[in-house]
């Protein structure tokens, strides 16, 4: 069973999954499927008083949290029980391109060269990390929602809103991908 478990799922096991996630968080109580809310009601658990953004009623969302631990479950489970062994297979190209780029290392599934504390203190480092993970975190607000929240729960509900934050995603997601991303890899 192990073994089955050990192997990306293909594409038409793994998206109807995810798809059956929305009509039964529809379906059990009115919830809406999407991860970036958490802070705000993190927020609100531990600073109640202090700032009225943080002034709502966040013991409903409580379930949040355990979604949360659970994706955290699920990464420590999957990185000791179901780990596969075999080394990471890359595209002789993109072993190429990235070499162009200082990264030599294709031995783990995040290169140290760019995931490790000390790149964190490097140029490249701080713009893909800290700066990156500041934008996500700013752009999944500002947007009303992260990916999933727009792509799974928001197009699934027909709502255009969700349907052009999803559509600039992708557009940034290439941008960031093909042009900027070279370029921070090139300092």
């Amino acid at each position: 069973m192990l073994e089955f478990l050990r192997h990306p799922w293909p594409w038409y096991i793994a998206g109807p999954l995810i798809g059956l996630i929305v009509p039964t968080l529809l379906l059990i109580g009115n919830k809406h499927f999407g991860i970036s809310a958490n802070l705000r009601h993190a927020c609100a658990a531990c600073f109640p008083a202090s700032i009225p953004f943080f002034k709502y009623e966040w013991k409903k969302e409580i379930w949040n949290f355990f979604f949360v631990g659970g994706i955290f479950v699920g990464a420590f489970l999957a990185v000791w029980l179901l780990a596969n062994p075999e080394p990471i297979a890359v595209h002789p190209e993109l072993t190429r391109e990235l070499a162009g780029y200082g990264i030599h290392d294709q031995s783990r599934l995040l290169p140290a060269e760019i995931f490790s504390f000390s790149s964190l203190f490097t140029l490249r480092g701080l713009i893909l990390l800290v700066g990156g993970g500041f934008l996500v975190g700013f752009g999944a607000r500002y947007a009303g929602g992260c990916t999933s929240g727009h792509a799974i729960m928001g197009l699934s509900n027909l709502q255009v809103p969700s349907l052009i934050a999803t559509c600039s995603f992708m557009a940034g997601g290439f941008i960031m991908a093909n042009w900027i991303l070279p370029f921070i890899l090139s300092l």
